[in-house]
């Protein structure tokens, strides 16, 4: 590799003192004479002996090519094609859906999804499920910070909250009844994984049992039909945070429980999930991931259709809600560099307890906890923190009904969005889909098929080039997110420098990304139309 790329990254990496881009750690900027120094105060990194109590999970890419220190010598930033595959495609998900006679009657035609990491272990996280006992898909992207535990927690219950706030009351009382009665429960959720997609099984058991309270709560409500879908996502965000809040206040079986407890609630995640039936899209966001709707034109042409917005300080509606919630002594602290209290950028977050609860509050919980400086909890209240909460997990929510010219939805992220723009990833996904469909000869069979002759038909696919390109849509903004130059095409070199940084590094140049597009099957919402 030339040594323009490497050597301006290394050198303008070392000499860098402010952090570039937006990444979301915890930090606050303390002047020391002409310099500028970061001290990250709540993320801050500490290597785990064996058996201590970290919790941290992490998401298993390939890593024999990742420099572990700028103080290598030599470094080298040599990949070869093959190994940047093996790199970006590690975390691929898709899946079809499919109805009982095989052919898809859902306005899902099929979903890509893919990860890629900054921080060891990666804090983003991600999750698709197919509802049971209620119709519908959801796809949620969480992107945690100060550690991964939150965002971990909130991708393994959150859309159970969902689906429990949509079903019926027949369905909780059988429900309520098989848990009494110690009867195997009918499964809510079909899950959507990735192998290496992690768990918290410890504390699994507790989950289910806060689970069974929230909708022991729905059925004394004595209401019917229950919430609409917009209701529904409201009260599972709130309600799954305010579990959060509680469970590291409430007395645990056991250590590893309470500790799990209190990395979860120190540790924040925004969170943004789609429910899908029919024709009909739910979008509920909480920070600053981001849903984007392609949409294709009756002229050929394409267009981008936000459904979310970014809760941050760049954002007038965010900055008038918190005015209006604190008292106008506190207006002009609100936001400090751009962050909540100088401390978080996103405004909206699950988790986070530190600008959630009282000062007494949190003494106290931490006061009585194992060594939480072990736990990567560090206690820190900032200037100005008077009237708290200052945070809150209460999400937006956008409905948006179908129609056949949109095409596909993309959530991701913010590690995404930082590089590209809305346009551009409507641009890209719409442009991977048109070369994949022009370099897919048809497949047409002569009668009697036999396997040299399917043999031969996929080698010509494989001549046409149609093996070089990324299956995964999800990749393919990956790729281009990292790798791209000035020009909008990817560069080999540059795409090498970044998959290679050490790990002091890689966080200054890119955040972990998390993309998931969902296809839509114009034909079924064509039939819906018709069929109304």
């Amino acid at each position: 590799m030339s040594r323009t790329v490497s050597s301006w990254i290394l050198s303008s990496a070392r000499s860098s003192i402010i952090l570039q881009g937006k990444g979301r750690w915890y930090s606050i900027c303390i002047p020391n004479r002409n310099k500028i120094q970061w001290k990250l105060v709540f993320s801050k990194t500490c290597p785990y002996p064996a058996g201590s109590c970290s919790l941290d999970r992490t998401f298993s890419f390939p890593k024999a090519f990742r420099h572990t220190s700028t103080e290598e010598e030599h470094l080298s930033f040599q990949l070869s094609p093959a190994q940047i595959n093996d790199i970006l495609r590690a975390g691929e998900l898709s899946h079809r859906t499919l109805d009982l006679n095989g052919k898809n009657a859902n306005s899902v035609l099929r979903f890509e999804s893919n990860q890629l990491a900054s921080n060891s272990p990666i804090e983003d996280r991600r999750s698709a499920a197919t509802c049971l006992q209620t119709a519908g898909m959801m796809f949620g992207v969480f992107d945690g910070h100060a550690g991964a535990a939150c965002a971990q927690a909130v991708s393994e219950r959150l859309l159970h909250y969902i689906a429990v706030s949509l079903m019926p009351r027949q369905s909780l009382e059988e429900i309520e009844l098989a848990v009494e009665a110690m009867k195997p429960v009918r499964p809510i959720l079909q899950w959507h994984r990735h192998p290496n997609d992690v768990e918290y099984q410890e504390i699994t058991s507790q989950y289910f049992e806060n689970l069974r309270v929230y909708w022991q709560h729905l059925l004394d409500l004595d209401t019917e039909p229950g919430f609409s879908l917009e209701e529904a996502m409201i009260c599972a965000f709130k309600r799954l945070d305010s579990d959060i809040s509680l469970e590291v206040q409430a007395p645990q079986e056991n250590e590893l429980m309470r500790n799990i407890a209190l990395q979860v609630a120190f540790s924040g995640a925004t969170a943004c999930v789609a429910h899908i039936d029919g024709v009909h899209l739910h979008v509920a966001n909480t920070g600053d991931c981001r849903a984007v709707l392609g949409v294709r034109e009756e002229d050929g042409t394409w267009s981008t259709l936000p459904l979310t917005r970014d809760h941050n300080a760049y954002d007038e509606f965010e900055i008038r809600r918190l005015k209006r919630e604190h008292p106008r002594s506190e207006e002009k602290t609100l936001f400090v560099n751009d962050r909540l209290l100088g401390i978080l950028m996103p405004s909206r977050a699950f988790g986070d307890v530190q600008l959630k609860w009282s000062k007494e509050l949190q003494h106290s919980i931490l006061e009585n906890s194992c060594d939480v400086e072990a736990l990567n909890i560090y206690q820190y209240v900032p200037p100005n923190y008077h009237t708290p909460p200052y945070l809150t997990a209460e999400p937006e929510v956008t409905y948006h009904k179908l129609r056949s010219k949109d095409k596909f939805l993309v959530i991701a992220s913010d590690g995404l969005w930082e590089m590209l723009s809305n346009e551009k990833v409507v641009k890209l996904v719409a442009g991977h889909l048109t070369e994949l469909n022009m370099q897919k000869p048809p497949l047409t069979f002569k009668k009697p098929v036999n396997l040299g002759y399917m043999h031969n038909l996929l080698l010509q696919r494989k001549s046409k080039g149609l093996a070089s390109l990324d299956q995964n849509t999800a990749t393919h903004l990956i790729r281009h997110a990292i790798g791209s130059n000035e020009y909008g095409e990817v560069d080999p070199e540059k795409l090498a420098a970044m998959l290679t940084l050490p790990e002091d590094l890689a966080r200054m140049y890119r955040d972990d990304i998390t993309v998931t597009v969902v296809h839509f099957n114009s034909e079924t919402i064509e039939d819906y139309y018709r069929s109304h």
